[in-house]
């Protein structure tokens, strides 16, 4: 991570946060789109930040 990067609509915790990692998303199956238009999930990236599994 390089400071820049925001929380997008389709995360669950900001990036960077502990306990949470990159994960395509599910929304546009990480193609960043849904038809023509950009996913509002990731904001066009095909990524979002989710929380890592655990106990």
């Amino acid at each position: 991570m390089d400071g820049t990067e925001t929380q997008k609509p389709g995360d669950e915790a900001p990036p960077g946060t502990p306990g949470s990692g990159e994960n395509l998303c599910r929304r546009c199956g990480g193609s960043g789109k849904i038809g023509a238009e950009t996913c509002p999930d990731c904001s066009g990236t095909g990524k979002v930040t989710t929380g890592v599994g655990g106990g």
